[in-house]
């Protein structure tokens, strides 16, 4: 194996890691969990619960798209790097 390799795969478990903490870290759109957890209905409350969650979802399409990059790049680069020219 070769530096590339290393290098896109410690970037992609990064990655990885990441987008599955970003979509665990988003709260799900059943009415009343809030209730059921201790968190009161407030203004102030439902307001920040929206701009955490629009955070939250932006960050997951950001990492999303980064992860599907990244795993294209690393298959064009193993191609790239690993193909034997034809012989003549």
């Amino acid at each position: 194996m070769t530096w590339y390799l290393y290098l896109t795969g410690a970037i992609t478990l990064l990655a990885a890691v990441a987008l599955i903490i970003v979509v665990i870290l988003q709260e799900g759109n059943s009415k009343g969990v809030g209730v059921v957890s201790g968190g009161a209905d407030s203004f102030f409350s439902k307001n920040k619960a929206r701009s955490i969650d629009a955070f939250l979802s932006r960050w997951t399409k950001f990492f999303a798209i980064g992860f599907f990059i990244l795993i294209i790049a690393m298959n064009v680069l193993n191609v790239v790097f690993t193909s034997t020219p034809p012989v003549a």
